[in-house]
């Protein structure tokens, strides 16, 4: 069964020699391939596993038949024959094996490459879920919900916060922040208020070379104050409907004060409160020559005016007084554009500086 086998597997051996045929003790016969001795031996082996298969199975058959040819005749199988199919048959075990080494070494690396995918791949997962999981607790990591800032450290039309509620309707106000700037010309604006039909409800701008401006229903007020030093400063701005008296403090001092700004005039209720943009449009239409480049920090808003000792005491770090209207606490502030926020120990960063 064997030597049938081999011979239907030799007829289709692809080789460079010549035919040869074989009959076996039971009369089948058999097409092989075979090397005549006084011709060149180095015939080319064919590389394929399943070609190399099927010339080993000729040339074992082959083999096979000149050896029982010699028993019945008496004859001695040359030696030189022998070798040169023993050869023939090693030359093309060594191909097997190789082939074999080869697809072995080729499965292992693509094993390989796989693991190292997957580890690439849950590595980027876990990042992903760490950063969501960042995300979901949002201030947790703060000590207090008060103690972080945001940063805007580009001068673009998309770099914000915005205060998440509105203002009531108000006859006076006080609005204190932190913030810390070294930009030129101009630090920008730090926030602004616009309402429906007005855009410059409230606006504390500092644009170019021009003083640092309070506008109030776009009526304007030039403030003295000094602060694109690169430093922190707590700054203050009083303002009450009756006579448009306003006060501008920076670092606990009063270094200003005025009248007839927007006297009589109520702040209206319902706009859009946004930190470090100009609104020329209620909620966008940002100018990205009026932003404010640096950072910001307890922007409280009051419906009154505080006492120049409650103001003396924030600034000096004595005392933290949230704002009765918009407090500075981590879920009532958004950031877009690639603005961020981050744990600020205000009073001890502040003393740093200096």
């Amino acid at each position: 069964m064997l030597h049938l086998l081999a011979g239907l597997i030799c007829i289709y051996a692809p080789t460079c020699v010549k035919v040869a045929y074989g009959q076996n003790e039971k009369g089948e016969r058999f097409l092989c391939t075979a090397v005549p001795i006084d011709k060149d031996t180095s015939c080319p082996v064919q590389s394929l596993p399943v070609q190399i298969t099927f010339s080993f199975f000729c040339l074992f058959n082959f083999s096979k038949q000149q050896q029982m040819r010699a028993n019945i005749s008496g004859a001695s199988f040359p030696n030189e024959l022998r070798n040169l199919l023993q050869r023939r048959l090693e030359d093309l075990e060594n191909q097997l094996l190789k082939k074999v080494s080869e697809l072995e070494e080729e499965k292992s690396q693509l094993y390989n490459e796989t693991v190292a995918h997957r580890q690439r791949t849950d590595s980027t997962l876990n990042s992903l879920m760490n950063r969501i999981s960042e995300l979901e607790k949002g201030g947790a990591g703060f000590k207090s919900p008060e103690n972080f800032k945001i940063s805007l450290p580009l001068r673009t039309n998309y770099l914000f916060g915005q205060v998440k509620k509105s203002l009531p309707e108000m006859y006076a106000f006080t609005i204190c922040m932190w913030l810390k700037s070294g930009s030129s010309p101009g630090i920008g604006t730090p926030f602004s208020y616009g309402v429906p039909g007005q855009a410059n409800e409230i606006v504390l701008i500092e644009w170019g070379h021009n003083p640092i401006e309070l506008l109030i229903n776009d009526k304007v007020a030039q403030l003295p104050l000094s602060l694109s030093d690169g430093r922190w400063h707590h700054i203050c701005i009083t303002w009450t409907t009756r006579d448009g008296l306003w006060e501008a403090y920076q670092d606990g001092q009063r270094l200003g004060s005025g009248e007839n700004l927007a006297p009589w005039h109520p702040i209206k209720q319902g706009g859009v409160l946004i930190l470090g943009q100009e609104q020329d449009v209620v909620g966008g239409r940002f100018d990205a020559t009026q932003a404010f480049v640096g950072e910001l920090s307890h922007f409280n808003i009051w419906d009154r005016v505080l006492r120049s000792t409650d103001i003396i005491a924030m600034s000096n770090c004595s005392s933290y007084m949230p704002g009765n209207v918009v407090a500075w606490t981590d879920s009532n502030i958004e950031v877009f554009g690639g603005a961020s926020k981050s744990p600020l120990e205000l009073c001890e960063d502040r003393l740093f500086d200096n």
